[in-house]
């Protein structure tokens, strides 16, 4: 099978809005050149295990994400629109598990991953905790 996807751009009805919505679908060149006949399913938004019941997870089974991750860098490699090209890295960006957020100690700068993230207080490592806040 020669997969490829086909953007869509959703238009709303709402004049006033300005989010864009998109639709991948993922065709298969084989069929036929013309969308509608050559449709197999659509790209879901995120891939993972709470989307069971997604045709595009019933039709590629364990190899969904590759499968994701080669139509999107193809899609990429392809497109022109550069409104088109930023929706599908940050697609890509969704695919790949989720980063470990690291912030910046307040006191000495070294880079550390928090317990909880705090706004607007300042953010202390255990060894700066430890010789500010001893064992309180």
């Amino acid at each position: 099978m020669n997969m490829g996807l086909q953007v869509f751009e959703l238009n709303s009805k709402d004049d006033n809005s300005f989010q864009r919505n998109f639709r991948f679908a993922v065709v298969d060149f084989n069929k036929s050149e013309s969308y509608p006949s050559n449709f197999v399913c659509m790209l879901p938004l995120k891939l993972g295990a709470g989307k069971t019941d997604s045709v595009f997870l019933k039709l590629f089974g364990n190899r969904s994400l590759e499968q994701a991750k080669v139509l999107l860098t193809g899609a990429l490699k392809v497109e022109n629109d550069t409104v088109i090209k930023a929706e599908i890295e940050r697609r890509l960006k969704l695919l790949d598990p989720a980063q470990t957020s690291q912030i910046k100690c307040s006191s000495c700068g070294k880079l550390f991953r928090p317990l909880r993230i705090r706004r607007y207080r300042k953010n202390f490592c255990q060894a700066c905790m430890r010789k500010k806040y001893g064992n309180r």
